[in-house]
């Protein structure tokens, strides 16, 4: 089974290409839905976050709301750090178990929806494994800052909401340097789905 880290800054087109990647054959894993179900229905995840940042940023009924814990922690890179340092350690555990369930099945190609695929080595304790030694390659999606500002401003985020989360990730230059493939998407869709595709024709012949 081939595991392919994909990751990409904030509105990169990471979930377009995922999905592209889905409709060839793939098993996607969208770590970051993944995280927020964890919110929703795992009690050792939310009070991990409840008594990291406190009872402000819980909903009436109880549950973590995801948008004050977003203001919390881009505005503050040490909140982020704290955050991060609950985050890795327990997507490393969870998607190790789905790989292996992937493998049980016989499943061929999985690609991984990873963030901050770069920055969670970054978070293990020094010999701890991470979600990169699970991996066969990175992959990293890149468009130019002026193309996320308005994509992410077509989905309603504000213009100084988007920049803070854009400084709060590690460099796009940082990443390609990590990258087995890059994939550009400041381009139409139909090009950035063909580049996808050869991909895709050369990781099966790979194999």
């Amino acid at each position: 089974m081939k595991v392919i880290g994909l990751t990409g800054g904030i509105g990169s087109g990471k979930s377009t290409v995922a999905g592209f990647l889905g409709k060839l054959g793939a098993v996607v894993m969208d770590t970051d839905r993944l995280w927020h179900e964890a919110l929703r229905r795992d009690a050792e995840v939310r009070r991990m976050v409840v008594e990291t940042f406190g009872q402000g940023v819980l909903e009436p009924g109880g549950d973590v709301d995801r948008k004050r814990l977003a203001r919390v922690v881009f505005s503050d890179p040490e909140a982020l750090d704290r955050l991060n340092r609950i985050v890795h350690p327990w997507m490393y555990e969870k998607v190790k178990i789905l790989l292996e369930e992937c493998r049980g099945r016989g499943v061929e190609v999985v690609v991984l929806e990873i963030p901050l695929l770069v920055e969670a080595s970054l978070y293990m304790r020094a010999g701890q494994p991470s979600l990169s030694d699970e991996l066969d390659k990175v992959w990293v999606t890149a468009a130019r800052e002026d193309t996320v500002l308005r994509r992410l401003e077509r989905k309603g985020l504000r213009r100084e909401e988007t920049l803070k989360r854009i400084r709060s990730q590690i460099s796009s230059e940082e990443r390609t340097r990590r990258a087995d493939v890059v994939i550009d998407t400041d381009r139409r869709l139909e090009e950035v789905e063909a580049e996808v595709g050869r991909l895709w024709e050369n990781l099966r012949r790979s194999e």
